[in-house]
């Protein structure tokens, strides 16, 4: 059965986004509005846990895999939904029946174990009052930055994330019904950190290192930015899971930025936080945690605490030995990666090769197949079909010699 979204339109309007049903005799007068509070109330069974299990540290029969940035602009049905509609990236964010639509779009091609929803870390400073948008040839565009510490007098400190990001919360009820039980759901989100680097340097690459001499010219109101992002992310989660994720990736893709004590000082801290307040409040809200997995790119240092930091799997980029983390994160910790996304470039039997040498090297138990950062916007996605199916084939082949 195809993979489509049931809820045909949606609209953003006054800070809610509202989702509208066409009846079955197609009576547009007789359309009525839904919300995901009631949409949860009975989702489709799930027919393939593997993520989930693997992330739980229990055994496999074969080892999980998925993809950052798996939906979207390599793939031709995105660049052709996008010139269809003629929208901008973050019209695409914010109508959930969009956003559905492109996280199912790499469902239907590969034999993925997960989907994520489609969405951007960006939203939260968006929420905070910064104006953010993505412009083809342009790039980011930021309406302010912050470049003193008066500039978080800009910031809404009182956004409430549950409201204000309706839109995504909705995205993910839309899909976790359209998936059908076909595999488990993402959500996730920006660090705070991250997040900082990009509401003050407006980009992850400057000229000048500004985020990080706020750190150090401004440690006080620093931490006041990171610890309001931390309040929105942990809220963000949450109502994520609520709304029908399984489970969570928080991404620090900025992390290997900052040295070994600035990010004891001005990351970690609030990685932890986010891990154990997020399952705190879940459990407050007498849902089950789910799995949570941490992505500090570059942050290699930190292996060890990030292993002991809540989290329950641990991803890495592809600068890093799989045998070297293993030995460091220890052989009952979950990582995931960390193919080098170039590879997806390579002949076919080199990309295979290349999978079955990281499985060798990670082992095919309490591990998750990914590359180590996403995927390039002009990788060919048959080369994605071979990666996908080379993770399945080749670890389902050793489990049954092991």
């Amino acid at each position: 059965m195809p993979l489509v979204c049931r809820l045909e339109h949606a609209t953003h309007v006054s800070g809610r986004t509202h989702i509208y049903t066409k009846s079955k005799g197609g009576d547009s007068n007789s359309s009525k509005m839904s919300t995901a509070a009631t949409l949860t109330e009975a989702f489709p069974p799930l027919k393939n846990d593997l993520i989930l299990r693997a992330a739980r540290g229990e055994r496999t029969e074969r080892v999980p895999v998925w993809l950052m940035r798996q939906a979207g602009r390599y793939l031709p049905e995105y660049g052709e939904f996008k010139e269809k509609h003629n929208v901008g990236f973050f019209d695409m964010v914010k109508t959930p029946s969009m956003a559905c639509e492109i996280t199912l779009q790499p469902l239907r091609r590969f034999n993925l174990d997960a989907a994520i929803i489609f969405s951007d870390i960006l939203v939260i400073p968006q929420v905070l009052g910064m104006g953010i948008d993505i412009i083809e040839g342009k790039g980011m565009i930021f309406d302010f930055l912050l470049q003193t510490p008066e500039d978080l007098k800009k910031l809404c400190h009182d956004a409430d994330v549950a409201r204000d990001l309706s839109y995504v919360m909705d995205a993910i009820t839309m899909t976790r019904h359209a998936l059908n039980g076909q595999c488990p759901l993402f959500g996730f989100s920006g660090a705070p950190w991250t997040l900082m680097k990009f509401m003050v340097d407006g980009g992850s690459s400057t000229p000048l290192p500004k985020a990080r001499k706020w750190l150090v010219t401004y440690p006080e109101a620093s931490r006041q930015l990171l610890q309001l992002l931390c309040e929105k992310v942990v809220d963000y989660l949450v109502g994520q899971v609520k709304a029908g994720a399984q489970i969570l990736q928080v991404f620090d893709s900025c992390a290997g930025e900052l040295g070994p004590d600035q990010f004891q000082e001005f990351a970690l801290p609030y990685l932890k936080d986010i891990a154990y307040r997020t399952k705190e409040k879940l459990a407050e809200a007498q849902i089950e945690p789910v799995p949570m997995v941490v992505f500090a790119k570059d942050a290699h240092f930190a292996i060890d605490d990030l292993s002991n930091s809540g989290y329950d799997v641990v991803s890495l980029d592809w600068t890093i030995k799989p045998t070297h983390a293993r030995r460091i994160a220890g052989k009952n910790v979950t990582l995931q990666g960390n193919m080098d996304p170039c590879m997806l470039y390579a002949p076919e039997n080199e990309l295979k090769n290349a999978v079955k040498t990281m499985l060798k090297r990670f082992g095919t138990q309490h591990y998750i197949a990914n590359l180590g950062h996403g995927v390039h916007k002009d990788v060919n996605p048959d080369n994605v079909a071979v990666f996908v199916d080379a993770v399945h084939m080749y670890s389902e082949e050793m489990n049954s010699s092991s």
